[in-house]
C-alpha cells in the first residue's frame, strides 16, 4: 500500500524503497562500526549479504533488530516480560501510549515481546533530536518508525502535529498497524509519569468526527513499563543538579548519547510491561458535553490511573519509599538483605556522578524519589 505523499518527510520506509536505503546504510562507515559492534561475532560482509536479503521492515527486525534486542535483554536484564491479556480476543490495531523509561527499549522490548507472543511489532513515535546522524534516521525508519518533529515555531508545530496525528490514523485504519508512542514529550527524570495533554490534543487532530470520535479510532491502550533498576537514574540526578546550579544548563549531542549508551548497556534487573484494557468503553462512558480542555484533561487524567495502577511493584520502590520517609511503613514487603542490596546500589550509582561540587544528599534525594514515585502513584490509582 501507497502511503498518501504528505507523509513522506515523517512516515518508516515502504518494503520498496528498502534495497536502496541498504546500500545507503552499508556504505556509511559510522554504521559499518554501529552494526559490527552490535553484532560483533558475525563478518560484515555476511551482516551486509543478509541485510540484503531482507524485503520488508519486519525481515529487517527479525533478522536484526530482534536479535540486538534480545542480546541485550539476556545480557543486561534479570528477564523482561509482558502481559496483554486485558487485550484478549480483539484483533484490533492499537496505539500503545506508556509511561517512558528508555529511549530505544520501551518500544523495542515490547515489539519483540508482541512478536515472542505471535504478534506484529509496533511503529514507534520517535523525536527527531534523537537522530543526530543520518545513518540514525535511516535506520530508525527501516525500523519502523515514524517522526516526531521537534524544535518548530508555534505555527509550524500545529502543522507538524496534525500531520502526525493524520498518519498515525493512518497505521492504524488503513495499514492496520499497531503504534507505540510516549505519554509524554521525553522521559520523566523523576518517574512521576503524567500524560501531557498536548499529546492527547495532538491524537484528536487526525481522523472524523468529534474529539470522541477520533480517540475511539485509536483504540487506545494504557501501557505500564516497569524497569527493576533505571541504568541512567545517575545521569538524571546529575542533571537535576546541573539545572539547580546553573538555570541555563542544556544538555549537549553528547549527553544525549550517553544517555542512550548507558540505557541500551546498563543493568535494568527485571522488566515488565503491563497493558490495561482498550479505552474504547471508557471513553463511550464520558460526558461529550465537557469543553475540550476539560474533557482532554479528563483523558489524560484516565491514562495515567490505568498506568499507575498496572506498575509492577519492586522491593526497590518499597524500600526506596521508606528511605525518603524515614519510617518502616513497608518493611514487610522487602527482606533485609533486600535493603541492604539496593543502598548499596544507590551508593555505587552516586559515586558514578562526576560533579566539581557534589550535592550528595540532594543527588541521593533525587534517585530515592525516582524509585519512591511509581509506587506512591500506584498507591493512589489502586484506592
Amino acid at each position: 500500500m501507497e502511503s498518501p505523499i504528505e507523509f513522506d518527510e515523517i512516515r518508516p520506509y515502504n518494503n520498496e524503497e528498502l534495497p536502496q536505503i541498504f546500500e545507503e546504510l552499508l556504505s556509511d562507515i559510522a554504521f559499518q562500526k554501529a552494526i559490527t559492534f552490535a553484532m560483533p561475532n558475525i563478518p560484515f560482509e555476511t551482516l551486509a549479504e543478509n541485510m540484503r536479503q531482507c524485503k520488508t521492515s519486519l525481515d529487517f527486525q527479525k533478522a536484526f533488530s530482534s536479535r540486538f534486542l534480545w542480546d541485550i535483554a539476556k545480557k543486561y536484564t534479570n528477564g523482561i516480560s509482558l502481559d496483554h491479556s486485558a487485550l484478549t480476543g480483539q484483533k484490533r490495531s492499537y496505539t500503545f501510549i506508556s509511561n517512558h523509561r528508555d529511549i530505544i527499549l520501551d518500544s523495542g522490548f515490547l515489539s519483540i515481546l508482541l512478536l515472542d507472543q505471535d504478534g506484529d511489532t509496533v511503529e514507534i513515535a520517535i523525536g527527531d533530536n534523537l537522530l543526530i546522524y543520518p545513518w540514525i534516521k535511516k535506520l530508525v525508519r527501516v525500523n519502523k518508525s515514524f517522526i516526531v518533529q521537534r524544535a518548530l515555531s508555534m505555527r509550524q508545530m500545529l502543522e507538524s502535529s496534525a500531520r502526525m496525528s493524520r498518519y498515525i490514523h493512518y497505521a492504524i485504519a488503513e495499514k492496520e498497524q499497531s503504534v507505540w508512542i510516549a505519554q509524554r514529550e521525553g522521559r520523566a527524570k523523576d518517574s512521576n509519569d503524567r500524560t501531557q495533554d498536548s499529546v492527547i490534543k495532538m491524537l484528536a487532530m487526525g481522523g472524523e468526527g468529534n474529539n470522541i470520535d477520533r480517540l475511539l479510532s485509536l483504540n487506545l491502550v494504557p501501557l505500564s513499563i516497569s524497569y527493576e533498576y533505571d541504568p541512567c537514574d545517575y545521569l538524571k540526578a546529575k542533571e537535576y543538579q546541573l539545572k539547580r546550579d546553573n538555570e541555563e544548563y542544556k544538555k549537549t549531542t553528547q549527553d544525549d548519547l550517553n544517555n542512550m549508551r548507558t540505557g541500551l548497556f546498563g543493568f535494568k534487573g527485571k522488566v515488565h510491561l503491563q497493558t490495561a484494557k482498550c479505552l474504547n468503553e471508557a471513553l463511550l462512558k464520558l460526558d461529550y458535553t465537557l469543553c475540550r480542555p476539560e474533557l482532554i484533561n479528563h483523558i489524560s487524567s484516565m491514562i495515567d490511573k490505568e498506568i499507575h495502577r498496572n506498575y509492577t511493584i519492586y522491593p526497590g520502590n518499597y524500600i526506596a519509599h521508606d528511605l525518603l520517609t524515614g519510617d518502616n511503613q513497608f518493611s514487610n514487603q522487602y527482606t533485609k538483605e533486600e535493603k541492604l542490596h539496593f543502598e548499596e546500589y544507590i551508593a555505587g550509582q552516586l559515586l558514578k556522578i562526576d560533579l566539581p561540587e557534589k550535592d550528595l544528599p540532594y543527588l541521593n534525594e533525587k534517585i530515592l524519589t525516582m524509585y519512591a514515585n511509581p509506587l506512591t502513584n500506584y498507591l493512589a490509582a489502586i484506592k
